[in-house]
């Protein structure tokens, strides 16, 4: 059994349009981009001291930031 759908909510979607107002704005090159920096993340969040965040100082958590990103880009085969 699932809740029915208040009449003002689907009248309210109707309204916005085909999308029902989700997302409110959708950039597909922006979302392309997005993706390529959730990647990084990812690849960064490999290394425990970053995904942990053990530096209690924000400079010195930057620089294992660089630091492990450095490592990463020598590790990418030549292109």
């Amino acid at each position: 059994a699932t809740i029915p759908e208040r009449r003002d909510q689907a009248a309210n979607r109707r309204r916005r349009g085909r999308l029902g107002g989700r997302p409110p704005a959708f950039d597909k090159e922006a979302y392309r981009d997005r993706n390529v920096v959730e990647r990084c993340f990812a690849r960064l969040k490999q290394f425990r001291a970053i995904a942990t965040r053990y530096d209690k100082l924000a400079d010195r958590y930057r620089a294992g930031v660089v630091l492990a990103s450095l490592i990463l880009w020598l590790r990418e085969p030549a292109r």
